[in-house]
């Protein structure tokens, strides 16, 4: 069988370091880094086209981008205290607004997340011992912080990573997944809906907003499971939570590992089963090193997990991972499978400007 690119390299015109990427549909993507910088492309990757730079962003670092069609999106810069922001914009990128500004001096933003253009959430580190989780029932113009004690961390060095925007999941607002790391280890934290809510509601979904805002400020509570991630560091843990209940409705995966040890490749993949029930078990061949993002590709019924060293496919829903191929083809660059830090198919993004888009041939055996 003929070799293939397993990633397409693309022309970003930037060297900004990349770990913000979202793919619309339609051709239309949107990627974000340091530096203030912002990218869109309307044709699939053909070009990418150079944002105006947020006002007073120019050292920002933009961890995550969430986009809504080729006009609109939100873009979350992480730093400590005011240096985590949400900025948005509704005119293709020309002109942007500063939304919302972290309000906790000791605060920072790991991860932004939107179901759809009014619903979304904001991850942030513990801030007096609990995690920050913040909702926006309004495209991000206001934000409400949930309540509730059940997001206390497990330890003062608990936290989670803002490595590529993918530590927070959302599978149906306000229905969310989370996941840590640090010296309590791997943890996820999973929203759990109470039996009724003040207004007689089975969940959060009730008629009007008020009420909405309530049942996620001080009525959802969160369970907190153990991950079978590597010996816990201040360094490792679980970097990114996904799951694909459409399409593959009895696996979520997490991956991660020790980001200082990225060719370490014991511990860097879970996943959970729902079909025979249980919790979370390692995946019995993990990927090939340390993992940042995964992702559900589902014309290939695939899980696809990328990170510094190169780039991971598993087709049994995260229990065995493999190489999607262990070498580049004579005519690719050495590290045309590598130096990646984010996710959205068919997109990734690395360092230096790297962008790639994938080509479905090489998810061929």
């Amino acid at each position: 069988m003929a070799a293939h690119a397993q990633w397409q390299i693309q022309n970003s015109n930037t060297t900004a370091d990349l770990r913000g990427i979202d793919n619309v549909g339609g051709g239309v993507a949107w990627a974000s880094g340091t530096n203030g910088t912002v990218l869109r492309t309307e044709d699939g990757g053909y070009v990418w086209q150079t944002c105006a730079i947020p006002p007073g962003a120019e050292k920002l670092d933009f961890r995550g981008i969430q986009a809504f069609d080729a006009n609109t999106a939100i873009v979350m810069s992480s730093g400590k205290g005011d240096l985590s922001r949400l900025y948005k914009t509704a005119d293709g990128c020309q002109s942007w607004k500063l939304v919302f500004t972290n309000p906790d001096k000791d605060g920072f933003w790991d991860a932004v997340r939107f179901e759809d253009k009014n619903h979304g959430m904001i991850l942030g580190d513990p801030v007096n011992g609990r995690f920050v989780l913040l909702a926006s029932f309004d495209g991000g113009l206001h934000w409400t912080r949930s309540d509730a004690p059940t997001l206390a961390a497990q330890s003062p060095d608990e936290g989670a990573f803002a490595a590529s925007n993918s530590s927070l999941h959302i599978y149906g607002f306000p229905a969310l997944d989370f996941v840590t790391g640090g010296p309590p280890g791997a943890l996820v934290y999973s929203s759990d809906y109470p039996d009724k809510n003040q207004t007689g509601d089975d969940n959060c979904d009730s008629h009007g907003v008020a009420s909405r805002v309530q049942c996620f400020k001080a009525q959802i509570d969160y369970e907190v499971a153990k991950v079978p991630l590597p010996a816990p560091t201040s360094t490792s843990g679980g970097f990114a939570i996904a799951g694909d209940w459409l399409h593959s409705p009895q696996a979520s995966v997490v991956v991660g590992g020790d980001y200082t040890k990225p060719n370490e490749s014991s511990g860097t993949a879970a996943y959970v089963d729902f079909h025979f029930g249980g919790g979370w078990k390692p995946a019995t061949t993990p990927p090939h090193g340390y993992r940042s993002a995964v992702a559900y590709d589902i014309s290939s019924k695939s899980w696809i997990t990328v990170g510094p060293n190169g780039t991971d496919i598993s087709t049994d829903d995260g229990k065995n991972w493999r190489a999607l191929r262990p070498d580049p083809a004579r005519h690719e660059a050495p590290d045309a499978d590598r130096n990646w830090n984010a996710l959205s198919l068919p997109f990734v993004v690395g360092p230096r400007g790297r962008i790639g888009k994938l080509n479905p041939a090489a998810l061929a055996r």
